[in-house]
């Protein structure tokens, strides 16, 4: 499926933001992206508006556009939206989901069975496992929503947790998903979709706790 330009700015900014290419404080110069992306002016300006509307980019009067930072006192409203819409997602998806779907789930979860996967690598499959379920869902409000909100929590993980977790453990986690859905069982498949998030946040939690005593100290 073709993107527009506007789509593949927003996309492209945003994975600059996320990879903390661009960090939390970082002056977005408009110019700048244009020349880094081959893309104009008015998609590039189309996608910051969305940015700004998703609260990655923050608009300061008469300075122009910051890439926002992290509020870690809003944390815990981040995880408890995906705690909800996460095990939902993924009812939905047991009940509409296709054999292609759950068989796209495998092929992605074999990658993490790979010798010497990166975390990075990792990351990249439990994106894929989540988007799978988001299209078995079949509802696209609740797709952008879960996407957008996927996207905070990658940064998290880039700004706090990739160069000290090991994500085959989230991983493993999707392959039990994958059989429960596989096997059309919606209560095991959400309850394992909410345990899967309750452990992310954990894990984000601590480690920005910890990020926050060393500063202290």
């Amino acid at each position: 499926m073709s993107v527009s330009q506007s789509e593949r700015a927003y996309l492209e900014i945003r994975d600059l933001i996320v990879r903390v290419d661009l960090a939390p404080g970082d002056v977005i110069r408009e110019d700048e992206l244009q020349e880094q992306l081959g893309i104009g002016r008015t998609p590039i300006r189309e996608a910051l508006q969305r940015l700004a509307r998703d609260q990655f980019v923050t608009v300061i009067p008469r300075r122009g556009m910051l890439v926002s930072g992290v509020d870690v006192t809003e944390l815990s409203m981040l995880y408890e939206t995906r705690t909800i819409l996460e095990p939902y997602a993924t009812r939905l998806a047991c009940a509409r989901g296709r054999r292609e779907h759950w068989e796209l789930m495998a092929e992605a979860l074999k990658g993490a069975r790979k010798e010497n996967v990166s975390n990075d690598e990792l990351m990249r499959i439990d994106r894929t496992c989540h988007e799978i379920v988001w299209n078995a869902s079949g509802n696209r409000f609740l797709t952008d929503t879960l996407d957008m909100l996927y996207a905070q929590s990658d940064r998290l993980w880039h700004l706090y947790l990739s160069d000290v977790s090991d994500m085959r453990h989230a991983v493993e986690e999707h392959s039990e998903i994958h059989e429960a859905l596989v096997a059309g069982d919606a209560d095991r498949a959400a309850n394992l979709a909410e345990a899967h998030m309750r452990a992310f946040d954990d894990e984000i939690s601590q480690a920005v706790l910890k990020r926050l005593g060393a500063r202290v100290e």
